[in-house]
């Protein structure tokens, strides 16, 4: 009986390092960020058409998410991680990664400028979602992978 819990703790415990492996993993990383990204540029989205009522709070949370979580994400891209765990990312990053930063260098001023100068109403994150989404799509465009 010793030796089948012995073995299951083993089995469990294995299994266990490989979820926390997998999550340090840059791709696993990176893909959390993008969820928080992801997730930030929703609330602001909700508010900009009206779905939800303007919160200053929320704003400026979402924002902040948004200017922190750029400003680590090139961090995530080391050589090797290009593919793998179902990455998105597209060679090209390596190929060009300092037009890689600048673009989330460039998202992430452009969070900034608004945090300082925060949105007061739903037209004003309408028109900084506009800025922001634009940031994404040009990133987007060139280094993501399209799904099939």
């Amino acid at each position: 009986m010793k030796i089948r819990a012995f073995a299951l703790a083993a089995v469990l415990a294995g299994l266990g390092v490989t979820a926390v492996t997998a999550a340090n993993e840059p791709q696993a990383v990176r893909q959390q960020l993008m969820k928080k990204v992801g997730q930030a540029a929703g609330a602001l989205s909700g508010i900009a058409k009206g779905e939800k009522p303007y919160d200053a709070e929320i704003v400026k949370a979402s924002l902040t998410t948004i200017s922190e979580t750029v400003k680590t994400f090139p961090d995530h891209f080391p050589a090797g991680s290009e593919t793998g765990m179902e990455t998105e990312a597209s060679p090209k990053i390596w190929e060009n990664m300092e037009d890689f930063k600048a673009k989330a260098a460039k998202l992430g001023s452009d969070a900034d400028k608004f945090l300082a100068e925060l949105p007061a109403d739903q037209a004003g994150v309408r028109a900084a979602l506009g800025v922001l989404g634009k940031d994404c799509g040009s990133c987007h465009e060139s280094y993501r992978l399209e799904n099939d």
